[in-house]
């Protein structure tokens, strides 16, 4: 738990944490078996977030924050935290707090159609939603083409509704308005954690009031980064590095 502290606090984060001695954090393997595939184990029910409540929520953080992030994660654990995040949500409305939602499904923590229910019902009380195309046919049900599935989480009550496509980029409804966005090409070594990373680099464009398509290209940028280093989120540039994969020269000096 301190070392978590302790490389959290070190990237600028302002950590509150709470500590449950009774039961173990919650654990994920990465299984590699060829150079193209791995095998991810989550060890998550029952453990320590699955214990998280209402009491645990920071209300005066979210009552003075600009945004709220929460990711479906959250809500497969248990009801506790189900409810814990439904209460963290009504504090960010009660104050004008922006609320950011990724679906982030899980297949061990529950089933699609658990699922589904919960983020249908969860949608409309965000202000953003991401989710990848597989995620958002779960919540408002297949589609061949994923335009159909931004208008259908659009329709659900988000300003932004954004899917992912992984190496094919992502499409977007914006304020009532399409964007279609390319990947930017890599070659992959890990992609665990991209996804976190292009919502990562979509809310942090979209909070320094950049516009809909800039935030787009800078969440694919956030993500390709991601995928070029084993690991989860040890390979996030600096706002700073987000044109070396444009860059020609291999060196900079």
């Amino acid at each position: 738990m301190s070392e978590r502290i302790r490389e959290l606090t070190a990237e600028g984060i302002e950590v509150c944490a709470v500590r449950d001695h009774d039961v173990p954090t919650a654990l994920m393997i990465k299984e590699r078996r060829t150079n193209e595939s791995q095998k991810i184990w989550y060890y998550r029910h029952g453990m320590s977030g699955s214990r998280l409540s209402r009491g645990d929520i920071p209300t005066d953080l979210i009552a003075r924050a600009r945004l709220l992030h929460v990711t479906g994660i959250t809500l497969g654990l248990s009801a506790a935290a189900r409810d814990a995040i439904y209460h963290a949500v009504d504090v960010a409305r009660s104050h004008g707090t922006l609320v950011s939602f990724d679906l982030n499904y899980r297949a061990a923590l529950w089933s699609p159609e658990d699922a589904g229910d919960e983020f249908r019902r969860f949608i409309p009380r965000a202000d953003l939603v991401f989710g990848g195309d597989d995620e958002a046919a779960i919540a408002v049900g297949p589609a061949d083409d994923p335009l159909v599935l931004t208008d259908r989480i659009a329709a659900l009550g988000p300003a932004h509704a954004v899917v992912k496509l992984g190496a094919r980029g992502c499409v977007a409804r914006i304020d009532d308005t399409v964007h279609i966005q390319d990947a930017v090409p890599v070659r992959a070594i890990d992609t665990v954690g991209a996804g976190d990373g292009f919502v990562a680099g979509y809310v942090a464009d979209f909070l320094a009031g950049h516009g809909a398509q800039h935030c787009l290209q800078t969440a694919v940028t956030v993500g390709a980064f991601a995928c070029l280093v084993p690991g989860d989120w040890e390979g996030m540039p600096h706002r700073s590095e987000l044109g070396l994969l444009e860059s020609s020269d291999p060196v900079t000096r």
